[in-house]
Order: C-alpha cells, then sequence, then structure tokens
C-alpha cells in the first residue's frame, strides 16, 4: 500500500507544496493520518469479516433492495472508470514532465510514449492478479526509495545548499515550520512562506479527514486500502498491516522529498508557480552524475509502474465483479471473468489517457478529487455504526459534492479550502435528509449483516430483535486507542523532522509522547484483549 501511495507525481506534489507554503505545506495531505489511523483500529477488523472481493460488493450486503443495486452498479463505474481515471491521469502528468525535461520529447508526441509505459504494466498486472500486483509493488517500493533518499543526500549536500544547515541559512524559518502561520483572515502567500486563515487550517485537520473521500484515504477504509485489508489473512493481520502503512505512509516516506523540495526554493526561485513541481525533476538533472541520474529515472518508473498496476486492477474488479458478473453476465465462468478482466484493464488505460491531457497542475487535481468526495465521508464511517443509514444516504452523498463543488466554483467562485464548508454542509444536510425520508434497510438484511460483522455503535434495535443480550461496549476503549495512534503517528513525523533538522530538543520531546502514546496503546489492547483475540 505505501508502494501504491507513492506514485511518479507524489515527489512533485510534495516539491510544488513546499516550494509554495514551506513544509507545512503538506498539510493538505498529512490530515489523512487521522482518519487512517480511524481505519486500523475502527475499520479494518470489520472489512476483513465482510469477506467480499471489492467495497463496492460490500453496498449488497449492508443495504437492500434496488437501491443497493443501483448503488452497487453506478459506484463501480463512477469509481472504477471515472475517479480512477483522474487519478491514472496525474501519475501521467508527473511521468511526463519527467520524460519532457530529460529527453526532450515535445508534448505532442509525449501521449504515445505514456501509452506505451502504460501498456508495459497493463501486461504484466493483468496476467498476474492481485498477487503479482503486490508482490512487484514491494519490490519496486525499494527501488524507489532507494533513490529518492540517495537524491535528496546528494542535493543538500551540494555546494550551493551546504547541507542542512547551509540550508536552514538559506531559508526563512517559517518555511522550515512543521506548522503553518495562522491569522484571523487568509493573507495568502508571502514570501515563500503560507499564512492561512484559522479557518483554512481547521478545514484541514477537522474536516477533510472524515468528509471528502480520497483514494487511500478513504473514510472508514475503502477502494485499495479495503481491498489489502480484504486480503490478509485475518483480521488481526489486517489491523497490523494498516497500522504499518499508515506509519511508513505518513511518517517515513515524505521526508526525502521535502528535503529536496525546500533546496529546490533555494536553486530555482524563479519558476513559475505553476512549474514549482518540475523542481524535483531539475535538481535531478542538475546535481546528480550519469550513473545516479539512471538510477533516479528507475526510480520514477517503478514508482509509476507500483502505482498504475494498482490503479488497473482496482478498477478492473470493480468493473466486473460490480458490474459485469452482478448485472451483464452472472453465471460467467472464472476464465469468462479473467477475460473481461483484461479487456477492461485495456479499457481504463485508454479512457485515462484521454483525462491525462486536462490536467493541468498536480494540485489541483489533488483538490478536484477531494472536493468530488467531500461529505461523503460521514456516510461511510456511519454505515458501520448506525443501523439507520441506508442506500439512499449513501447514494445523496455521493452525488450531493458534485452538485455544490458547480455552485461554489461557477456561481460564488470560491475555491478550495473555503469551498470546502459549502460542499461538506450541503452534501451533510442532504444525505441526512435522504436517510429519514426513506425506509430503512429491509431487517433481514440488518440481521445478516449484524451476524456477520458484529458492529458496535447503534445497533440495539437489532441485537435486540435476535434476542441478543447487550455486550459491553469497548468503543470507548477504541476511540482513546485512535486518538492515541494519531498522536503517535504524528510524533513520528515530525520526530524524525527534528531529527533530521538536528534539534535535539524537539526530537527528544516527539521520542518521549511516541513512548507514551506506544505504551498507552499497549495498555488499553491488553484491556479489551478478549474482544482483540476474537478479532
Amino acid at each position: 500500500m505505501v508502494a501504491t501511495t507513492f506514485a511518479a507525481d507524489t515527489p512533485l506534489l510534495v516539491t510544488e507544496l513546499v516550494a509554495q507554503y514551506g513544509i507545512s505545506g503538506n498539510w493538505l495531505w498529512w490530515n489523512g493520518l487521522i482518519g487512517g489511523m480511524l481505519t486500523t483500529f475502527l475499520f479494518a477488523q470489520f472489512w476483513r469479516r465482510a469477506n467480499v472481493i471489492t467495497d463496492v460488493e460490500f453496498t449488497e450486503l449492508r443495504y437492500s433492495g434496488k437501491p443497493a443495486a443501483f448503488l452497487r452498479g453506478f459506484k463501480a463505474i463512477y469509481l472504477g472508470i471515472f475517479m480512477n481515471s483522474v487519478i491514472i491521469a496525474w501519475v501521467n502528468v508527473a511521468l511526463g514532465s519527467l520524460l519532457q525535461i530529460f529527453f526532450g520529447i515535445p508534448e505532442s508526441q509525449l501521449i504515445f510514449y505514456l501509452a506505451g509505459a502504460m501498456l508495459m504494466v497493463m501486461i504484466y498486472s493483468s496476467l498476474s492478479g492481485l498477487l503479482g500486483v503486490a508482490a512487484t509493488d514491494f519490490i519496486q517500493f525499494i527501488i524507489a526509495m532507494t533513490g529518492c533518499i540517495v537524491l535528496a543526500i546528494v542535493v543538500v549536500n551540494s555546494e550551493p545548499i551546504g547541507g542542512i544547515s547551509g540550508l536552514q541559512a538559506k531559508l526563512p524559518p517559517e518555511t522550515l515550520s512543521f506548522f503553518p502561520t495562522i491569522s484571523w483572515t487568509h493573507i495568502g502567500e508571502t514570501g515563500q512562506m503560507l499564512t492561512i486563515s484559522l479557518a483554512t487550517f481547521f478545514a484541514f485537520v477537522g474536516i477533510q479527514w472524515w468528509a471528502s473521500w480520497y483514494p487511500g484515504a478513504e473514510p472508514g477504509g475503502g477502494g485499495y486500502v479495503a481491498q489489502r485489508m480484504m486480503s490478509t489473512k485475518d483480521e488481526q493481520q489486517a489491523i497490523k498491516a494498516t497500522l504499518f502503512f499508515q506509519i511508513a505512509n505518513y511518517a517515513l516516506r515524505p521526508w526525502p522529498w521535502i528535503l529536496v523540495g525546500l533546496c529546490s526554493l533555494i536553486l530555482y526561485p524563479h519558476l513559475a508557480a505553476t512549474d514549482k513541481k518540475l523542481g524535483y525533476v531539475l535538481a535531478m538533472r542538475d546535481f546528480l552524475p550519469t550513473g545516479l541520474i539512471g538510477l533516479l529515472l528507475v526510480t520514477f518508473l517503478a514508482a509509476y509502474m507500483s502505482t498504475l498496476s494498482t490503479q488497473l486492477n482496482w478498477g478492473a474488479s470493480y468493473i466486473v465483479n460490480d458490474f459485469y458478473h452482478r448485472f451483464l453476465k452472472p453465471n460467467a465462468t472464472q476464465s469468462q471473468l479473467i477475460r473481461a478482466s483484461r479487456l477492461n484493464t485495456l479499457l481504463l488505460m485508454l479512457v485515462a489517457l484521454g483525462v491525462t491531457s486536462q490536467i493541468k497542475t498536480l494540485e489541483n487535481a489533488f483538490h478536484f478529487m477531494i472536493e468530488c468526495g467531500a461529505g461523503l465521508g460521514a456516510v461511510l464511517i456511519l454505515r458501520w455504526y448506525w443501523w439507520r443509514i441506508n442506500a439512499w444516504s449513501e447514494i445523496v452523498a455521493t452525488i450531493a459534492p458534485f452538485i455544490a463543488y458547480t455552485f461554489t466554483q461557477f456561481y460564488l467562485q470560491w475555491s478550495f479550502p473555503n469551498s470546502l464548508f459549502i460542499t461538506v454542509g450541503f452534501t451533510t444536510l442532504a444525505w441526512l435528509t435522504a436517510t429519514f425520508l426513506t425506509k430503512p434497510t429491509d431487517w433481514p438484511v440488518l440481521v445478516n449483516f449484524y451476524q456477520r460483522i458484529q458492529p458496535l455503535g447503534w445497533w440495539q434495535p437489532v441485537a435486540d430483535s435476535l434476542g441478543y443480550p447487550t455486550p459491553k461496549s469497548i468503543l470507548p476503549q477504541l476511540i482513546v486507542i485512535w486518538l492515541l495512534s494519531v498522536g503517535l503517528g504524528y510524533s513520528c513525523l515530525f520526530g524524525l523532522g527534528e531529527l533530521i533538522f538536528a534539534d535535539w530538543q524537539g526530537a527528544i520531546v516527539y521520542g518521549m509522547i511516541i513512548i507514551l502514546c506506544a505504551s498507552g496503546i499497549q495498555q488499553l489492547l491488553k484491556r479489551i484483549k478478549i474482544t482483540v483475540g476474537q478479532l
């Protein structure tokens, strides 16, 4: 999973954020750790217990009737083709930037080179399936991270930078801050730092992580995160694997990219706003000897392949399992399903190539993805914990963000993240209204779901109908474990940053927080050991 979320675009996006806003610009995606830890301790065991192939298939396990069937088919196409193509497209944009700078490929010819790269990945991912994707991701991640670490070491210790001390001396302190400067009104970019309003920072850490659907950071799990959790051996392995993913993804992975992004501020101060991301590629070109340039080119190709293989496999699984097999050919044999998967993998590749030409900047694409799913997250979380959520809740929550996004962008002309408040508010009101105006999920479906998943939260009417005794809820303990795990993750992230910048006092403080959080998690897990043992 760490390899999947490390694409050719990822170092460029981080460079773009750091170059425009300083280190604190990464809160645009750092906030995902909060939802990621929620998935780890409150959802991973449920996903493994669901025993379904895709999270879209889960809709007919949780909901009933024609609305559930419609939702499954709609999400299969919406996520499998539309959203998947947007993700693949911005990964292509990043690889295209690299190819243009290093090989001077004209923009008019770039699409043919990208098609060749996609075709290579399509062949091995369609032949090998999920197991092959996971195995190649593992190798590609090691190659990709090794290359990024080497680049960071070489660039930071180059003559124009002069090591970590030289980097610190040449940049304003605010640029190196882990937290943005907060003001009561939006001031915008000043020099090389970002001064944001309190409302904007609240949008990142108080709303985005739970309200917005985004691949790899879905509230309550989902997408290819759920795919990997459901492929583990058992529920304990699902929890452990997801916990490792959160720490590695948010705490360990970003620092080599951040360091190169900071160096690009010094090395390439005159890059236009839309070209900030190219600072990473220019640093590769200008400071690496021939052999290491080859390593970094392989690094980017490995990162590209690891993401694209998952996207193609994930998208094809939706189209085949949740549309073709569910609605068009329910009696299809396994060989027919495999042939359909390979054909749909090719279809995804062609659609994504078309979308690639529409992506202008990585940051704008990221904002678009977040806003198109804003408000949906609450339903994705509560459907596990509240029996009253039904298929119409999720249908409305999936469609409403597009209505609000259109209104805020073209009528109010608000930009992200201020538009997020309108989108989330409108979507939340819409799905709550739909929930109470429509019938609950059919009772037999709720009973079957309760017996299979054994969910926590507001399921008492279902438990009473089965004659089950009211169990002692471990939800409060799990919430505390989640909060401690968030503290653990951010302390690992910032503690490693303090070590890199030789702030020993800060590193010791974060180290102590890590120990306290880890001890608290361990003690609470022991307290609920009977339940965890059953997981």
